[in-house]
């Protein structure tokens, strides 16, 4: 994208927010820009479409209620609400007790880059890698998630999970290491 581009949506986002700070009836663009966006995020945390029907209801129901507290802060409006939808989540599953980890077979292949091998070989490549990032913790599958799945940068990782860039940085790398360093053990392990 050009920075042209850029600089329009980011003026047409402004224009839409100062909009809905004066009054909510303006809230409805905002809300059909990244509604999909946001239950996407929700869904693939919970795989369950009716509470990420819920949760993202909350999330905007969150947003339309603390809208005069937002203010531009070198990242997207969008990264407000996935900071939103990422405190709904982690709230559902400390109340509801469940498992922060709920990756489907493409995400797994995505970051094992399967494509190009036979399948019976990504099939028991994604089974290990699944297995390894359960052993992974919430923050590190947060980053992952995030880095890969809702291809979100550095800073707005950091802005979301209100934590520094550097630090999201190193985490990511870390725990990209440590998949590769237990893949690489338990093939060693299987070869043998």
């Amino acid at each position: 994208m050009d920075t042209n581009t850029d600089r329009n949506d980011v003026e047409d986002e402004e224009a839409m927010i100062a909009l809905a700070k004066k009054d909510l009836q303006h809230f409805e663009p905002i809300y059909n820009r990244y509604y999909e966006s946001i239950f996407r995020y929700v869904f693939r945390k919970t795989d369950d479409e009716d509470v990420a029907a819920d949760l993202t209801s909350k999330v905007f129901m969150n947003a339309m209620n603390a809208i005069h507290k937002f203010e531009y802060r070198g990242v997207p409006f969008g990264a407000w609400l996935y900071r939103i939808a990422a405190n709904e989540a982690n709230k559902y599953f400390r109340e509801s007790k469940r498992q922060l980890l709920a990756l489907e077979d493409h995400k797994v292949r995505m970051v094992m880059n399967c494509g190009n091998l036979e399948e019976a070989d990504a099939e028991q490549k994604q089974k290990v890698l699944a297995e390894l990032i359960r052993e992974l913790d919430d923050e590190e599958i947060q980053i992952l998630e995030l880095k890969f799945f809702e291809n979100k940068n550095f800073k707005e990782i950091a802005f979301i999970l209100e934590k520094k860039e550097s630090a999201v940085k190193m985490k990511m790398y870390r725990s990209l290491n440590k998949l590769k360093e237990r893949y690489e053990k338990m093939n060693k392990l299987g070869d043998d």
